[in-house]
């Protein structure tokens, strides 16, 4: 791999977001012990905090852009923007999860929620395959463990062992991509495999590729590596649903340019191709799968499954444009996904259900509730001048500047599908009628902090999203 393996300071400064998490999982282990019964629902306040302020280290640090540890890690600008991405989204579950009952005092929980974002950083920042993989595996293994922690419950241990059957499959397949590159070019590092490429043969060269594609594909729930989701989010604890929808995603992607971009640019004409198909069987297949959903939870899940499908219209743009577009949506993706799931939260444990009946009448029973819950499905709908519409915008552009015309074209016509079960759901909310709906629903002071904080980044994000899109450019603009 080459390079100097002593742990200096500025290889420290590299994987600091990381090693800050692991600090604060102590913290957070330990106080579970110290806390008495009654005091464990601060919990979630140390995890939110704690998380916000390395929100911030890693915002205001600069961090060496050079790769550490022999060159298994380079913190670069995109590299921070998914931390920063991945950070902010595990803030507001945290928050989130003080709302939902079986989780408000459970130390254990937060502390795998903060294990799975250390190896979702790590997946932002690696840049050999060994690290990527060991990464990868301590994301999913978080990922599984959350998905069916209500094991007491059968939907969350069915959705938990589908997960893992599904990801360790997948994560086999990858592995085994993996070890065909190392023996094609005897080194773990990216630069090396690349230039070995170059020389390999092309059917060899592509076996490996998409048994990788496989492991990465399964993160981001594309098409055909999707079958997961719709069972694992509806039998996820609904914070844990908003967090793999978010946060596991953005890693998958963040993992998924870097793969593209450095291991291989030799295949970069194949790999394009095969994106942009995918991409548009991903997009379709979730949008019209959505449609006849009852559950607001499945349907959120075909809802993310389009969404992957809209984000790799960014990945196959394969330019700086794209992948400061696709950074730019997974932004604005985060808090529009954790505003939706944080109202799903509110009405699941108050009535029991997550069936769209029973949000028949949310708006007269909240309306801070229910325009919370329009404002994400505006964003998510692509309606403007939210924020949603904004990253929409931008990867078509990238796009149509790389000559997808087609793509782009595939792409607006789903999200006019899109549209219909998003608004469906806007009607219920505000038209249907409901018996209860005389009754006011109580919104607690952290899902409310949440969810004021969300819809204002969705509005934000639609009308000022210059200063954000540019920040994220300028980052993109160094890979290329």
């Amino acid at each position: 791999m080459g390079g100097s393996t002593g742990f200096d300071a500025s290889g420290l400064l590299t994987i600091l977001p990381e090693l800050l998490l692991l600090l604060l999982a102590a913290v957070v282990l330990g106080a579970d012990l110290a806390l008495s019964a009654e005091r464990k629902r601060s919990l979630g306040v140390i995890t939110a905090l704690g998380l916000l302020v390395i929100f911030g280290v890693v915002l205001v640090v600069p961090a060496p852009t050079d790769p550490a540890f022999g060159g298994m890690v380079r913190a670069d600008g995109v590299a921070q923007v998914f931390r920063l991405t991945f950070l902010l989204g595990g803030a507001l579950v945290a928050l989130l999860s003080m709302d939902f009952e079986p989780m408000q005092q459970d130390g254990t929980y937060y502390g795998v929620l903060l294990f799975s974002l250390i190896g979702m950083c790590l997946m932002a920042a690696a840049e050999n395959m060994v690290l990527l993989y060991v990464a990868m595996e301590l994301t999913g293994i978080s990922a599984y463990v959350l998905v069916g922690y209500l094991r007491n419950q059968p939907l969350s241990a069915e959705g938990g062992v589908k997960y893992f059957l599904f990801g360790a499959f997948c994560s086999a397949v990858m592995l085994y991509g993996l070890s065909l590159l190392y023996g094609l070019a005897g080194s773990t590092g990216y630069a090396a495999v690349a230039t070995a490429l170059t020389r390999t043969p092309f059917s060899l060269a592509m076996v490996a590729f998409l048994m990788v594609l496989v492991g990465l594909g399964f993160k981001v729930a594309m098409v055909p590596m999707h079958a997961w989701a719709p069972d694992a989010y509806q039998g996820a604890p609904t914070p844990i649903t908003a967090f793999i929808s978010v946060a596991s995603k953005a890693a998958g992607f963040a993992a998924l340019l870097r793969v593209l971009q450095f291991l291989f640019p030799a295949l970069s004409a194949e790999w394009i191709a095969l994106i942009v198909a995918i991409s548009m069987v991903t997009m379709t297949l979730g949008n019209l799968s959505a449609i006849p959903q009852r559950n607001i939870k499945r349907m959120l899940a075909y809802s993310s499954i389009a969404q992957a499908g809209y984000i790799m219209i960014g990945v196959a743009a394969a330019s700086p444009f794209g992948v400061a577009a696709t950074a730019f949506y997974l932004i604005v993706y985060t808090v529009t996904n954790v505003a939706a799931f944080g109202v799903v939260v509110l009405i699941s444990n108050l009535t029991g259900s997550e069936d769209l009946d029973a949000f028949a009448g949310l708006s007269r029973r909240s309306p801070f509730l229910g325009w919370a819950l329009l404002l994400a499905l505006f964003s998510l709908g692509g309606v403007p001048p939210f924020g949603g519409f904004v990253g929409k915008l931008l990867l078509f552009a990238a796009a149509v500047q790389s000559g997808l015309v087609a793509l782009v074209v595939v792409g607006v016509l789903n999200v006019i599908v899109g549209l219909y079960y998003y608004l469906n759901v806007a009607k219920i909310v505000f038209e249907r009628r409901s018996e209860q709906e005389d009754e006011p629903l109580p919104v607690p002071v952290p899902s409310r902090w949440v969810l004021g904080f969300t819809m204002a980044a969705i509005v934000l994000l639609g009308i000022l999203a210059a200063p954000v899109f540019n920040w994220v450019l300028q980052a993109s603009a160094a890979w290329f």
